[in-house]
């Protein structure tokens, strides 16, 4: 015994920290062998997802600004009918457009608003499957919580290997950080239904898909929606992260104010990106709606 440690000890704490586990290894030997044997299928995805970049980018930069910023604000009517939203809605874009940021502006909205249809078409369906099946669930919560905690830049690294630089790598590494937020908040919403609703429900001989459709779903609207604000909200927060991997957008002017250590055009870009939030937040903002 040395130091008040037994030698056994001292064997057992060497033997630990050089029998190191290769965690590191068998995840570089799972990506190259997804690599090799996935090739076909992510060049697919990849096109797809640049398919619907390219469209979404095609609707919001051909035409006029002023004409987006017309259709924009009157989505927000028809969503909030509250004249003080659609005029904040209204200035936000007009202080983007005064600032000389609306094309990569109009980048980053594309970024987002293809995150949130990968996103909610993935996420609510799962959420609903696994409201239903908690078995299911307490197996995803580990996956989530993973998907929520790992360093954003460590997706970046996967998705460049499979999908190179550009907007595809950046949506899918968004994709992956945002993903549990519609998943929890569905979840959320349809396994909060109250009991006496569903019984009353099996009792009138409802079958699930209606109970689905007329009860949960309904009841669930706000959590749903919940959901979409924050996956916008997340989306939104990795721009600049994307950035890095080649994607256009708000990011790129922050980036580039970081290596030119540039605090105007830094705060600038960075202020855009938050009007933008604040823009969506409020045109998306639902309160308590679906529940009456």
């Amino acid at each position: 015994m040395a130091n008040g440690c037994p030698d056994s000890w001292r064997t057992m704490l060497g033997w630990l920290t050089d029998t190191k586990i290769p965690v590191g290894k068998w995840a570089g030997a799972g990506f190259d062998w997804l690599e090799h044997k996935g090739g076909f299928a992510f060049d697919a995805l990849a096109d797809a997802l640049e398919s619907l970049i390219d469209g979404l980018l095609w609707a919001l930069q051909t035409p006029h600004p002023l004409i987006i910023i017309a259709l924009f604000t009157a989505l927000t009517w028809g969503l909030q009918r509250r004249w003080q939203t659609c005029l904040l809605v209204a200035a936000g874009f007009l202080f983007i457009l005064n600032q000389g940021y609306w094309e990569e502006m109009t980048e980053s909205l594309t970024l987002v608003m293809s995150a949130c249809l990968v996103c909610m078409g993935i996420g609510v369906p799962l959420g609903i499957a696994a409201a239903h099946r908690p078995r299911a669930y307490a197996w995803m919560q580990p996956v989530l919580d993973l998907m929520q905690t790992l360093p954003t830049f460590v997706y970046l690294i996967p998705a460049i290997v499979f999908f190179g630089i550009g907007m595809v790598p950046g949506l899918i590494a968004t994709v992956i950080f945002v993903l549990p937020a519609p998943i929890r908040l569905t979840h959320l919403g349809v396994s909060s239904t109250p009991k006496p609703l569903l019984e009353t429900a099996a009792a009138f001989g409802a079958t699930p898909g209606q109970t689905l459709w007329k009860i949960e779903l309904p009841f669930a609207l706000p959590q749903i929606m919940a959901g979409l604000n924050q996956t916008i909200m997340l989306s939104l927060s990795m721009v600049v992260i994307a950035a890095l991997v080649g994607a256009d957008g708000l990011g790129v002017p922050v980036v580039r104010a970081l290596n030119q250590v540039n605090t105007a055009l830094g705060f600038e870009s960075g202020f855009v990106i938050v009007v933008v939030a604040i823009v969506l937040d409020r045109m998306l903002r639902v309160r308590g709606r679906g529940r009456k």
